[in-house]
């Protein structure tokens, strides 16, 4: 059996008449950490829109663990294993961090309920409740967010926000994690704590990451395999070392 658990052949989109991502080829084995990255523009959060049916292809396609997923609408594509987070944070506010979570353990068929249990609080609503915020509890403590479970996401810091909607997407119970922008804003401390709870995601979940990320200090220190675009097209790939350190790369980001 194949240990690919994504794989793009010649992705690529077209608004009108501009190309904004194409020829993209990608190949992720199971517990990579692997990196998107490039300059503003580049056409990275394009393919994770790609990715996650918010478009679609207009070339090429794109597998996970083997079956075609071009063609299908966001949730289909959630439920068969992927889940993403946002450049701008997406939680529901005014809602305590456990139920943000819980809210993305709904998909899930071992937390699905009579909707006559549920309505009448049988027994068996009650426990399939308690199932659910014991597995939400669980995500929160791999993200360092137990303590805080009963706060509204509102009142997080910005760091502990971030830290919430991968946990709110690790809910989904995704083959594949797309991180964009994970550690944005954050100051050195919160971005070194980061890379540590990435690499636990990946160990405890047996998790697949891609992610976009401009600290290139961040995806040196965590990617297995890097991915260059650039003007929507690869520029370079391999190792972060090899990729970062491509002088086409460093022409890309930092002019002649």
């Amino acid at each position: 059996m194949s240990d690919i658990v994504l794989r793009t052949e010649d992705l690529g989109i077209s608004f009108g008449g501009l190309k904004a991502v194409q020829g993209v080829n990608l190949e992720i084995k199971k517990k990579q950490l692997y990196g998107l990255v490039g300059p503003n523009g580049a056409g990275k959060t394009t393919v994770f829109n790609l990715l996650t049916g918010v478009y679609q292809p207009t070339t090429g396609t794109f597998y996970l663990n083997g079956e075609e997923l071009k063609g299908k609408t966001q949730e289909q594509i959630n439920r068969k294993g992927i889940a993403r987070t946002f450049q701008n944070i997406r939680l529901f506010n005014n809602m305590s961090v456990i139920r943000n979570v819980l809210v993305g353990l709904h998909n899930q068929k071992e937390f699905k309920c009579n909707p006559f249990v549920s309505l009448f609080r049988l027994p068996g609503h009650y426990k399939t409740e308690a199932k659910m915020r014991e597995r939400a509890k669980e995500i929160l403590r791999i993200v360092d967010l137990e303590e805080e479970r009963n706060n509204l996401a509102c009142n997080l810091p910005y760091g502990k926000q971030r830290k919430l909607e991968i946990a709110r997407a690790l809910a989904t119970n995704p083959t594949l994690l797309l991180l964009d922008e994970p550690a944005a804003g954050m100051n050195p401390h919160e971005t070194e704590d980061l890379m540590r709870i990435v690499r636990k995601i990946r160990d405890d979940f047996d998790m697949t990451i891609l992610l976009i990320e401009h600290d290139m200090k961040f995806v040196s220190g965590l990617c297995d395999e890097v991915t260059v675009l650039n003007f929507g097209t690869v520029l370079a790939q391999g190792t972060a070392n090899e990729a970062l350190n491509d002088p086409e790369v460093i022409k890309a980001y930092i002019g002649e």
